[in-house]
């Protein structure tokens, strides 16, 4: 129950105002088109929204009836983290497979023409690039979304990708300060420890924002994790020495600073869910990220209120709100300026599975026979996480299967995984698709198993590529974006 009236007074508005709220459906809602009235400055798209390019194009329109320059948000990562193509597997290889090429400039015409499809749709504002090094392969939750383990790498390749995108009129929301490589937990779900010393913070994980600014990188979102030597009480999201000091001081950042989802665990479970708004505001956050899970109107009237309320009692400044409020306007009026840009962009709809193609590492092990007639897909699949998501399709059985007709297809996990795909498989030859065998003992048990009694079996690699290639034929793509599929399959046929 909503304690203030609605109204248009410059308080109610400004809480409003930074607040980017998700909803459910693949139309407008009635509820945000009169929150949006009220003062409500972005909205955020995920997977449950999108049906097609078509029907986001018309929910945009819909959206932007009542506010012409609405901020329209969407986490398209491509690779792994899709939502525009999260039906489908995405067009576009994700960071992972990018940094495996190094080729920035391969990596500013992917940015490029995924910035010219999102603002196509009406969409104006994308939380990516992630510029975590990956410094932890076991890395519960990054993995395939950062460009890679060595910090200069995913420096020029974050600076690319921001520039990329932003030539088509999209803002770009470089993630997750002050860098989420390091991690062994995944903030969905718990509150992530970093215990590096602030040498190797300042030395691994700063290099990819400091490029970013660079780039003009017009947002950056924090992470809901705990790094002792630069805050030891307070997770990034919510630490004034982190974002005001840090990134504001140190960095000379001017741009939006935008939370990661604040119904996240790491926050809601710990601080609450509206406490954790304030916190952030106060800490130099300037917009909150939410609708990932909770995605009705009585979420978004609660952290309305709690901010107004945080004001009124001398809890939260109330500049400081109005600081948040006026850069995300800010930010809304940079879009509507730009939002011509894409338009001066030339397609290139072939650049997703060119990368792709590139991105592959193909290792033979010997003479093997070629792959000429249907096959057996085993894919030994992982539980996904959350960014990730379950609703999107993985693999190289699509593909394969419309190569080599004939050929099946069987999803596989735990601990009798091998046999039960040798079994399945009868006599015909095995493709074996795994997702980070170096993190799932029980995957690599299978792939053991498979190997000593098929040692023709060919071995696709859709995660990181940490254990060593073993197989007749071991393609590793670099991450399992559709595109990755089709050139995987493509290598498979090749041999």
């Amino acid at each position: 129950m909503t304690t203030i009236a609605p109204g248009t007074d410059t308080l109610t508005r400004d809480a409003l105002a930074v607040l980017q709220p998700g909803f459910d459906g693949t139309t407008a809602p009635d509820w945000v088109r009169r929150r949006i009235d009220e003062g409500l400055a972005s909205v955020a798209l995920f997977g449950r929204n999108v049906v097609s390019e078509e029907q986001v194009t018309a929910l945009t329109a819909q959206l932007r009836a009542g506010r012409d320059d609405l901020l329209v948000a969407i986490d398209e990562e491509s690779g792994d983290v899709t939502r525009l193509d999260v039906r489908t597997g995405s067009a576009f290889p994700g960071n992972h497979a990018l940094g495996a090429v190094d080729d920035p400039g391969l990596t500013r015409s992917v940015a490029r023409e995924l910035g010219r499809r999102l603002a196509a749709c009406g969409v104006t504002f994308d939380w990516a690039p992630s510029a975590d090094v990956n410094a932890n392969a076991d890395n519960p939750v990054i993995g395939v979304r950062s460009f890679g383990a060595s910090p200069d790498l995913v420096a020029r390749h974050t600076a690319a990708w921001v520039e990329g995108l932003q030539s088509s009129g999209v803002a770009a929301c470089t993630k997750h300060f002050p860098g989420h490589g390091d991690t062994n937990v995944d903030s969905h779900h718990a509150v992530p420890r970093i215990d590096a010393d602030a040498d190797t913070l300042y030395e691994r994980e700063l290099p990819p924002f400091r490029a970013a600014i660079a780039a003009g990188t017009r947002a950056i979102m924090s992470a809901h994790i705990l790094v002792p030597a630069l805050d030891p009480d307070r997770p990034g999201t919510l630490s004034p020495r982190i974002l005001t000091e840090l990134l504001r001081g140190e960095l000379g950042y001017q741009g939006l600073i935008v939370t990661d989802g604040i119904e996240m665990r790491a926050i809601s479970a710990t601080y609450g869910l509206n406490q954790g708004v304030v916190l952030a505001i106060a800490a130099g956050a300037d917009a909150i990220c939410v609708g990932g899970g909770l995605c009705d109107e009585g979420t978004v009237l609660g952290m309305r209120d709690a901010l107004v309320a945080a004001v009124r009692s001398g809890e939260l400044p109330e500049e400081r709100l109005a600081d948040a409020a006026a850069r995300v306007r800010d930010l809304a009026a940079w879009t509507a300026a730009h939002r011509g840009d894409a338009a001066r962009t030339t397609p290139d709809p072939e650049i997703g599975l060119v990368a792709a193609r590139r991105a592959l590492t193909v290792t033979r092990a010997g003479a093997a026979a070629p792959v000429t007639g249907p096959v057996y897909i085993a894919r030994f699949s992982p539980a996904p996480n959350i960014a990730v998501g379950h609703e999107t399709p993985w693999g190289v059985a699509a593909e394969l299967e419309r190569l080599l007709p004939g050929s099946a297809f069987g999803t596989f996990t735990g601990d009798d995984a091998g046999a039960a795909a040798l079994a399945a498989a009868g006599g015909r030859r095995i493709v074996a698709v795994v997702r980070d065998e170096h993190r799932h003992p029980w995957m690599s048990s299978a792939l053991d198993t498979l190997l000593a009694a098929r040692p023709d079996t060919v071995v696709v690699e859709m995660g990181l590529p940490q254990a060593p290639p073993r197989g007749a034929l071991h393609v590793a793509t670099y991450g399992a974006a559709r595109v990755c599929g089709v050139a995987a399959a493509e290598a498979v046929l090749a041999g």
